[in-house]
């Protein structure tokens, strides 16, 4: 009997045009990432609720598998990120401007994780030199990005890899150019990303013999 109201119900959404929308949120690859959690809860998390980067998913595929547990990483902006990035490498700095961010953030991160607070400006930008450490990952995803981008990469190992999000806005366009200029190669991952409905870009800057293998 159950599946014979399944089977109406189906029939009766499919002939309104509504199935194909019903079977997208059921089985679909959004389900599978865990994007309609993500836009429910406003986090970026995956369908199990584990944190997730703000980035595309194409990009969070690429670039899982090639982390390694002794990777040092630094990261302008601090969330999710932070925390999924510390489950999977052996250091990763953060620098953020918001306090009131800080004291939400901070009590959900590892021992393997430090946030350096710093007002918006030069201190922000310059930040990535106050440990004295050279990274592997520099992410590029919080404010001053092309100021950022162009600071930072004298910081990375020199099989290190900068990631510059939401690369396809107009206005980072001289963060691409300079690191293109330093002999940069770019590599676009473009996609949907969690919490929103839009289409947006992650990028990755890299050299030969880079730390990911690209």
């Amino acid at each position: 009997m159950l599946k014979r109201i399944k089977s109406a119900a189906w029939g009766l959404l499919n002939q309104t045009g509504l199935g194909g929308s019903v079977q997208l949120y059921l089985d679909g690859a959004l389900k599978q990432y865990g994007w309609f959690k993500s836009f429910h809860a406003k986090q970026s998390i995956d369908i199990n609720g584990n944190p997730l980067p703000w980035y595309t998913y194409p990009f969070i595929l690429f670039l899982k598998p090639r982390l390694k547990p002794g990777f040092q990483v630094f990261e302008y902006g601090s969330g999710n990120s932070t925390r999924w990035y510390a489950a999977r490498v052996e250091h990763i700095t953060a620098v953020e401007h918001d306090r009131e961010w800080i004291a939400l953030i901070k009590p959900k991160l590892p021992a393997n994780t430090e946030v350096l607070e710093r007002p918006l400006g030069d201190n922000y930008v310059k930040s990535v030199q106050s440990t004295g450490a050279r990274y592997h990952i520099i992410v590029v995803d919080g404010r001053n990005r092309v100021k950022c981008a162009k600071y930072a990469v004298d910081f990375l190992t020199p099989d290190g890899v900068l990631i510059l999000d939401n690369s396809e806005r107009e206005w980072y366009t001289g963060a691409k150019e300079y690191l293109a200029a330093k002999g940069f190669r770019r590599l676009d991952f473009i996609g949907m990303a969690p919490i929103v409905g839009i289409e947006t870009c992650t990028s990755v800057f890299y050299r030969d013999g880079n730390c990911l293998g690209i």
